[in-house]
């Protein structure tokens, strides 16, 4: 059974031959992408979390929703007949 890094090793090195350059470039290369690909993520979410809006303000405006919503509760259409009932017609 071959090892995981063995496989990888001779993946690379065949795909190094594809390319035609030495398997030492080809992992150069292969890391100087990584590498960059990182960075840039990186750069991309510190911007990211720059412009987003702190959490607590979301918080706040869902609690005073609720709250209002506690103070006046919705009338039921059973309610609503019954008050409509004992009131006088125009």
């Amino acid at each position: 059974m071959k090892s995981k890094g063995h496989e990888t090793k001779t993946a690379a090195a065949r795909l190094a031959k594809e390319d035609g350059v030495s398997l030492n470039q080809f992992i150069a290369v292969a890391v100087a992408e990584k590498v960059g690909t990182i960075e840039t993520a990186e750069q991309f979410l510190k911007r990211r979390a720059a412009k987003a809006k702190p959490a607590t303000s979301k918080a706040k405006t869902r609690s005073k929703k609720k709250s209002v919503a506690k103070a006046k509760p919705k009338q039921t259409k059973k309610a609503k007949r019954k008050a409509k009932k004992g009131k006088p017609r125009r």
